[in-house]
């Protein structure tokens, strides 16, 4: 298990980047309602930060080519992403948002 921040630290509709030692990219937090969702924070088109990017509903849209992740498969909704993103499953321990180190795609 690996612990990425405090679940109090996530603003509900918000994008929160972090960058755990122990995993060799970036993550994106995403908290809806009373989950939280978490997928690699690189595009899988271009490098390109999904975190600077824009939600809508459980959708993060690229800032570079409009490609669209579903947070809660990974998949793309369009190109020119064809490739998924790696999401996590998510539990909270004693308040902190955590992640195995292998995530599903």
């Amino acid at each position: 298990m690996i612990e990425l921040c405090p679940l109090g630290d996530l603003v509900a509709g918000t994008v929160t980047r972090v960058a755990p030692p122990g995993l060799p990219a970036a993550l994106a937090l995403v908290r809806i309602g009373d989950r939280v969702f978490c997928i690699d924070d690189t595009c899988s088109h271009e490098t390109a930060s999904l975190s600077d990017g824009w939600l809508a509903g459980y959708q993060i849209e690229c800032p570079l080519h409009e490609s669209r992740f579903d947070l809660r498969t990974g998949a793309p909704d369009c190109p020119p992403a064809r490739r998924p993103v790696r999401v996590y499953d998510v539990v909270v321990v004693n308040g902190m948002v955590c992640v195995e180190a292998e995530g599903t795609a």
